[in-house]
């Protein structure tokens, strides 16, 4: 009985082993046989005597064989493939036997088994073609032995192939393609893969009712090419099947399933599962044709795959039925991983999704894009960031961070990081008190937790920008002409390195220009060292901006693309992220800042400057909404502040107020009684502006607000 290719592991093939058996006997009927007979021993010692003189008397003839020696006729070569050349189909049916073999026959079985001695002279009279026969070496193996070994090499070779190619998948629809091309058309002729819809996935309990869902089929047809030879060519029409199967409780096909060993087509069990699973009006062929495999994985069954033959094609060995489970048992484990990593990567990419902007803010006077890209696909989670935080003033804080690592930790990190940053920019601290308390935030999480970052708030009516950095990149400033120019700004230690005081620097900030903060993974990599790239990222910048003319900036968000053009093969060592900010500002003919005393003729005079500013803005429309609603921030502000009143107009696509105090105090709207004399003027605000806010600073608070200037 032929055993399954996976028992021979560590053992010598079956061909190899049946050699090494009949080789002692071969060598024993090579001897001359005995012309006189005579008792066993006796004429054994005297074949044994006269062996010598006659193998020589052999050797020195001209190749006539040796008196009393039979040599076994060779038969003729068998026409058609041969199981020699090594490329027995598994499951393919026998092959013819192979060359030079002895005959097979109740002739060649009596030579080799059995004990009487030849007949007496038969050596000398010249045996005839059936005598010759019986002297074929005794113990020799059998033709079908021989390839039945063959078959179960090749078998085994292709087991091994196929479960590599299905290894080597990494996604669901990889390993399940490496399934069908492997089997197709080497193992079968068709091939449909199943699989439950949804998957489980890891240890959760799947959901009712079970349903399989047609994954992929492949199948190849016969088609005539030149010659006599058929050739298999893909077929573009698909294997007819149903898409969907629901797996009823104790039914044929939830047996076989259950089981988890394949069958064959044509088996009682089978020709009940399978018209449920492909649907009873598909015709399966008859025989060994079709093989149901279930797909289990670690925990469950999660699929079935069916393998066709047609009818041209012998039909599948008990044998093959071992080849369909390993490769099922490979492919259902290979699915759970595949299962399994992308939930990971589904968790990873949401956590980084979640971690970064959905969208970017576009406050007054600047305009703002972005980029991120991960170091690779199978990789997406990272520790770089990018932030734009509206400030108090119509100004804007832009970040970038990079925290060191590529795992969910670094973007665990990256996210507090980020956070802290958010609240400490709403606190309107200075940049670099912003990163001194991002140093500290850094060392509570860790001694090994470090990042850099910049930290740059850009004030729109002042076209002044300050920086501050920790162990950053250095910002480019592309020129309204096409100059790009690396700002010189302090490095500082990374965040996390502790006791490092940071500093930070004020520099102009024209309109039109553009400033490019990212990280280092778009100017570092194995190719080159950060200079290098932070100088081709600067010449970059100045030829894209030549294309456009020294009178026009070039787009921003064709800029970015740009900029990330420049990045060759091997370049991705990082994750990139890039911010770029494009400076308009605010004319100062468009802004009106005025000083109000802490007392009771502060709205008043608000009001009246207020208007004055709208009849300039020609905006005089908007008069009656301004004057309410800045008497009522101006007499809130009065009640608490203790030093000069700031009150500010800004005129952009919207008509922003912005009235300041040095009180800390944030104000509350809340729904006044009727008895209650006041607190309903920022229910006014609320009802009244298109938006609204208070801001707490270092030094008090903001509270503005915003109105449409056309109606």
């Amino acid at each position: 009985m032929t055993e399954h290719p996976t028992s021979h592991e560590g053992r010598q093939p079956l061909a190899a082993r049946s050699h090494e058996r009949t080789r002692p006997r071969q060598e024993a009927a090579e001897a001359p046989v005995p012309a006189q007979p005579g008792a066993a021993g006796h004429r054994s010692g005297a074949a044994d005597g006269r062996s010598g003189d006659a193998a020589g008397s052999g050797r020195a003839g001209t190749g006539a064989p040796v008196p009393g020696q039979v040599t076994p006729p060779t038969s003729a070569p068998a026409k058609g493939p041969s199981a020699d050349h090594g490329g027995t189909t598994p499951g393919h049916g026998a092959a013819p036997a192979g060359r030079g073999g002895a005959p097979t026959g109740s002739a060649g079985e009596s030579a080799g088994h059995g004990g009487g001695p030849a007949a007496p002279g038969a050596a000398q009279a010249g045996a005839p073609a059936a005598a010759m026969a019986v002297n074929v070496a005794p113990g020799a193996a059998a033709p079908q032995d021989v390839l039945a070994a063959r078959r179960e090499g090749d078998r085994l070779r292709f087991v091994g192939a196929a479960t590599r190619r299905i290894a080597r998948g990494i996604d669901l629809d990889e390993i399940v393609l490496g399934l069908c091309r492997a089997t197709v058309p080497t193992f079968s002729d068709a091939i449909l893969v199943y699989l439950r819809d949804p998957l489980p996935v890891g240890d959760e309990r799947p959901v009712a009712p079970f349903v399989l869902r047609l994954r992929r089929t492949d199948r190849l047809r016969l088609a005539e090419v030149e010659g006599e030879e058929l050739a298999l060519v893909p077929d573009p029409d698909p294997t007819p099947a149903a898409e969907l199967c629901e797996v009823r409780s104790g039914s044929a096909l939830a047996e076989v399933l259950r089981g988890v060993r394949p069958v064959f087509g044509d088996s009682a069990a089978a020709r009940a599962a399978l018209p449920e699973l492909l649907g009873p009006e598909h015709v399966l062929p008859g025989g060994h044709r079709a093989i149901l495999a279930p797909l289990r994985g670690r925990r469950r069954v999660i699929g079935a795959a069916v393998f066709l033959r047609r009818p041209e094609r012998p039909g599948f060995e008990p044998n093959d039925l071992l080849v369909a489970a390993q490769l099922a048992t490979h492919t259902a484990l290979g699915i759970d991983k595949a299962v399994l990593y992308g939930r990971e990567a589904y968790i990873a990419d949401e956590l980084q999704r979640t971690m970064l902007p959905d969208s970017l803010p576009q406050p007054t006077g600047v305009r703002l894009a972005s980029r991120y890209l991960p170091a690779a696909e199978t990789a997406r989670v990272g520790g770089d960031w990018y932030d734009a935080i509206p400030l108090p003033g119509s100004r804007v804080a832009l970040v970038v961070g990079d925290v060191m690592g590529h795992s969910m930790t670094s973007a665990a990190i990256m996210g507090q990081l980020r956070t802290t940053a958010q609240t400490l920019a709403g606190l309107d601290l200075p940049p670099q008190e912003v990163l001194h308390h991002l140093d500290e935030q850094a060392q509570r999480l860790g001694q090994d937790r470090m990042a850099t970052c910049m930290y740059a708030v850009y004030d729109p009516v002042s076209h002044r920008i300050t920086i501050a950095n920790a162990g950053h990149p250095p910002p480019i400033l592309l020129h309204l002409g096409g100059r790009a120019e690396v700002l010189r700004v302090p490095p500082g230690a990374p965040i996390g390195v502790g006791g490092v005081d940071f500093e930070a620097v004020e520099l102009d900030a024209p309109a039109g220009a553009t400033l490019l903060l990212y990280t280092d993974g778009l100017v570092e990599s194995r190719l080159r060292d950060v200079w290098t790239g932070i100088e081709q990222l600067r010449e970059r910048l100045a030829a894209t901006a030549q294309l456009t003319g020294p009178d026009h900036s070039p787009p921003l968000e064709a800029l970015c693309d740009d900029v990330l053009d420049m990045l060759g093969p091997g370049d991705r060592d990082d994750d990139i992220a890039l911010l770029a900010a494009r400076f308009d500002g605010i004319a100062p003919s468009d802004v009106a800042y005025w000083f109000l005393e802490p007392e009771d003729a502060a709205p008043g005079r608000a009001r009246r400057l207020a208007r004055r500013a709208l009849a300039r803005w020609d905006l005089e429309e908007l008069s009656d909404s301004v004057e309410l609603l800045i008497s009522e921030v101006v007499t809130n502000a009065v009640r608490y502040a203790e030093r000069p009143v700031t009150l500010r107009l800004l005129k952009t696509d919207v008509l922003r107020c912005e009235v300041g105090d040095d009180s800390p105090q944030l104000p509350r709207q809340r729904r006044a009684r009727d008895t209650d004399e006041g607190g309903r003027g920022l229910f006014l605000v609320n009802r009244l502006a298109r938006r609204w806010g208070a801001t707490r600073l270092s030094g008090g608070k903001v509270v503005w607000f915003e109105l449409p200037t056309r109606t």
